[in-house]
């Protein structure tokens, strides 16, 4: 995978979505708020479950890229 996006870069691209969220609702709004290839590859990386915070998804992220 490319270089993994830091959580700014991703949070960036989720501005407004309410959470829980599922990793589906996430790429929805990354997609919508044109995220770059990186940012989505990570989000497509995410187990399919619900994330209940900005830091569920980063830390999520951290540990599918590890």
């Amino acid at each position: 995978m490319a270089d993994t996006p830091n959580p700014i870069q991703i949070q960036k691209f989720l501005g407004g979505i309410d959470y829980p969220a599922k990793r589906e609702d996430l790429l929805s709004r990354a997609k919508d708020s044109g995220a770059d290839k990186n940012v989505m590859e990570a989000l497509e990386a995410l187990p399919d479950r619900e994330y209940d915070s900005p830091t569920a998804v980063s830390s999520a992220i951290s540990d599918s890229s590890s």
